[in-house]
């Protein structure tokens, strides 16, 4: 009997967060030991009052907010990012090589629709952003896996052994989700001389750019005159702004892809949301300093973990940054089942490795059972040292 459904969605695995969460259900922690939910990488408070203000004044006072706008995104928003980028990375973005989606999923999935169809492949390191796997299961797209090293960075010479005769794009993401590390300018520069050379497609994942631990432009990309002919990034306002309910993102590349960019996004949302637009432009336009604090924020928490992991016998850091620590669990259970003891034993909720990378049964090198990712977009030092506290009273 011929099966109701789509053969390559029953085959792609069921969104992590989602699955998570279900180890919660019907559990109980006790007010001295509440759970630390450490799974999901995105800011648990709304955005600043003067951006709720400014939003409330939107809904009330701009009527176009409630209306269709353009597919491709509010003209202010695109040309704002245009000018910043141009600034912040010492190169040149046109308005109308910026498109705003509805959120950076979309935008890589956009992306990728201009690039790819089934039976072709898209090159993605290990471990990945497991919703860029997704995707790419559910399109019918293979995704060929590069292992990075035990840095958790990815190697352009490595990669380019695994380019196959449909390979349409490499896709990298820095700061990394999972990882946390921040790829140096050089790896990404390597990457993108591959992909010119090999006529294929880079994309670059940045949603975390605002988080980034470094000073001045992180890489030269746009700084090349003809960035677009090999270039895609990706970028959400979500976790700078506290957006992430109003979903707005963008892909930055060139007018002919944003021309059949342009076709994808009618048929999936017309158009990204009125006033999340709105509030992403107004954010830009007034939030800078409120930025830089949440940034300093973020790198303290950063530290945090370091400190906390370099005193924590059995665990490795292997990568930290942006919302993220990826770390080498000592215990014999692989990650999925140490995650489930973590939250029983501790009531802490994280990720485990096999959710962004495959299991040694399906072909991995065994890393995704012996690492979990730990997302501290919720917990600030206190939380963090409660973790560890935690952790260090485990057998």
């Amino acid at each position: 009997m011929t099966s109701p459904y789509n053969p390559a969605l029953l085959a792609t695995d069921p969104p992590p967060v989602m699955e998570a969460r279900r180890w919660i259900e019907g559990a109980n922690f006790t007010p001295d030991r509440p759970l630390l939910n450490l799974s999901q990488a995105a800011p648990a408070d709304p955005p600043p009052p003067e951006m709720l203000a400014a939003m409330a004044r939107i809904v009330t006072d701009d009527p176009d907010a409630h209306l269709y706008g353009p597919v491709l995104g509010l003209p202010g928003l695109r040309a704002r990012v245009a000018s910043d980028w141009s600034a912040g990375y010492g190169g040149t973005v046109k308005a109308a090589q910026v498109a705003i989606t509805s959120g950076c999923n979309q935008a890589f999935a956009a992306a990728v629709a201009t690039l790819a169809g089934r039976g072709d492949d898209v090159i993605l390191p290990t471990p990945f952003y497991f919703n860029h796997k997704m995707w790419l299961d559910m399109e019918g797209i293979g995704a060929t896996l590069h292992e990075t090293g035990p840095d958790l960075l990815p190697d352009a010479e490595a990669a380019a052994a695994l380019i196959g005769p449909r390979t349409r794009a490499i896709v990298l993401v820095s700061p990394n989700n999972p990882g946390g590390v921040e790829y140096p300018a050089e790896t990404l520069a390597a990457f993108r001389d591959l992909a010119r050379a090999r006529g294929l497609a880079l994309i670059v994942d940045e949603t975390y750019r605002d988080f980034d631990a470094r000073d001045g432009a992180p890489h030269a990309l746009f700084a090349d005159p003809d960035w677009d002919d090999v270039l895609i990034q990706l970028y959400s306002f979500s976790k700078a702004y506290r957006l992430t309910g109003h979903r707005v993102g963008a892909i930055v590349a060139s007018e002919a892809r944003l021309a059949q960019v342009e076709k994808w996004l009618d048929t999936v949302t017309i158009c990204p949301n009125g006033i999340g637009q709105r509030a992403a432009l107004w954010g830009m336009e007034h939030l800078g300093d409120w930025l830089a604090g949440e940034r300093a924020e973020i790198l303290d928490r950063r530290a945090a973990m370091t400190e906390g992991f370099a005193d924590l016998p059995g665990w490795e850091l292997m990568g930290c940054g942006a919302y993220f620590g990826y770390a080498a669990h000592p215990f014999d259970d692989p990650s999925d089942m140490v995650c489930r003891m973590l939250v029983e034993r501790a009531a802490l909720l994280t990720l485990p490795g096999t959710m962004f990378g495959p299991r040694r049964d399906a072909g991995g090198s065994g890393r995704a059972e012996a690492t979990l990712r730990i997302a501290f977009a919720n917990a600030d030092r206190t939380g963090l040292s409660e973790m560890f506290d935690r952790l260090r009273k485990l057998d």
